[in-house]
């Protein structure tokens, strides 16, 4: 006879124990403790079970399925993917209510559906009206796209023998739950062992699944943490709802780089790809003011161009405040005391509010020679004596201004976008060679304020 034991399991990290604690010892959360039943000889036979007889195999004897992708028919999508949907893969996308995970998935879906063949959408939380009426509003008429609102993972590992879809997308893991288990849905265990179910059942027959994923409060994965290691891919969709842009980020990916991003724009009929970001988020620039000032950054391959903005005010309190908005507040306390220090000038009496305009959120170096100019443009009243100026540089401790990568693609970048002045690193100076620009060589702080504040 089985055996079969009550524990306590973690929901946010999975971490058992025997008998109900209040904090967990794994995460430190509190009250997160929920019990379940676990059944030793059920999981072991699992686990044998999972086993394909496979044998080893020479690397050179194995044949790669690199160029075996799908188009999604969303570009952005696929940059984000590394070149498209790889058989076999699982996806796990992540984002807040309303950012448009299922619009996003229904529209690859269709094009999928069109040039390919059958795609399943299940549906956990939605019925097949209500994915009928959103899909009449995106415009999606692929008689290839089967919709199926179910929540039990049998039912659907059913379905799927049945019809072979090339291409399955479940939304979402948390509605999901298996029989078996005695754990309500989307509890550690349920959404260990669906998933589970859903990569045996996709590497087994090379059907790439896409799985959406619920978001806690401080924006991370619901779930344990297991799950991001299982699948083969990670994205999260970051915006604001009230904010028209939408990012699509790459966390975690096997099959191509993490460091490529996709920009959207949510419209009535759905979402629209922004091909060129830098047009969009300097729409309306305004650095001919104060304290704004275009900066050059590279998502990936992409060399995208932001207006980054400073406000410094003065003021009676103890304690200034440093807000930053797309831009690590790390990094913008290091800017502040390199300018204090080596520059003298005072904002320890002072309030400092940083904001990327487009929602962008900046990571690297790139910025921090614009972030210091805009810094000192705002508390000094002035605005910067070169118009239509690109700052691409990196600030060290000793106020050197260091150089950085990929500066000739951001500059080349500044000239389709307009911009006749760019205010580059001395030591890029080889690597940049333009002819109808004004190209401004500094090697420190000091040197780039004498130039750029005549």
């Amino acid at each position: 006879m089985a055996k079969i034991k009550n524990v306590f399991v973690c929901q946010n990290c999975g971490y058992e124990t025997p008998k109900w604690i209040g904090k967990c010892p794994s995460c430190d959360s509190w009250n997160s403790m929920a019990e379940e039943q676990k059944n030793t000889a059920q999981d072991f036979q699992r686990a044998v079970t999972i086993s394909s007889g496979n044998k080893p195999k020479s690397i050179l004897n194995i044949k790669s399925s690199e160029y075996e992708r799908f188009d999604t028919g969303i570009s952005e999508l696929n940059r984000v993917l590394g070149g498209g949907l790889v058989r076999g893969s699982l996806t796990l996308i992540s984002g807040d209510p309303g950012i448009g995970k299922s619009t996003l998935l229904l529209q690859s879906a269709s094009n999928i559906s069109k040039k390919y063949g059958k795609v399943l959408y299940v549906s956990g939380e939605e019925s097949e009206e209500q994915i009928k009426m959103r899909g009449d509003r995106l415009e999606v008429n692929a008689s290839e796209l089967y919709i199926l609102s179910e929540t039990n993972i049998d039912v659907i590992e059913e379905h799927v023998n049945e019809i072979q879809p090339i291409f399955v997308i479940i939304d979402s893991i948390q509605t999901l739950f298996k029989t078996s288990l005695t754990s309500a849905p989307g509890s550690v265990s349920q959404v260990r062992e669906c998933s589970s179910d859903l990569m045996r059942l996709g590497k087994t027959k090379n059907i790439p699944f896409f799985i959406v994923a619920h978001v806690t409060k401080q924006g991370e994965l619901a779930g344990p943490r297991v799950l991001e290691h299982m699948v083969d891919t990670v994205l999260s969709f970051e915006g604001e709802r009230t904010e028209e842009f939408r990012i699509l980020r790459t966390i975690k990916n096997r099959f191509g780089t993490t460091s490529e991003i996709g920009v959207f724009e949510m419209v009535n009929e759905g979402l629209k790809e922004i091909t060129d970001p830098s047009r969009v988020f300097l729409e309306e620039s305004s650095t001919t003011k104060e304290g704004a000032v275009v900066i050059g950054v590279m998502e990936g391959t992409r060399p995208i161009l932001v207006e980054i903005q400073a406000l410094v005010s003065e003021t009676k309190a103890v304690m200034p405040r440093r807000t930053a908005v797309g831009v690590d507040n790390s990094r913008l306390n290091l800017i502040l005391a390199v300018l204090e220090k080596k520059l003298r000038i005072p904002f320890y009496n002072c309030d400092v509010y940083v904001n990327v305009v487009g929602g962008l959120n900046i990571d690297g170096t790139y910025g921090d020679l614009g972030l210091a100019m805009a810094l000192i443009s705002s508390i000094k009243g002035k605005e910067l004596s070169i118009e239509k100026s690109l700052i691409i540089g990196e600030v060290g401790l000793t106020a050197e201004v260091r150089p950085v990568s990929y500066c000739d693609r951001l500059v080349n970048e500044g000239m389709k976008m307009g911009f006749k002045n760019v205010v580059i690193p001395y030591r890029n100076r080889e690597k940049v060679s333009v002819k109808d620009a004004n190209v401004i060589l500094v090697s420190s702080l000091k040197e780039a304020l004498n130039k750029v504040f005549k």
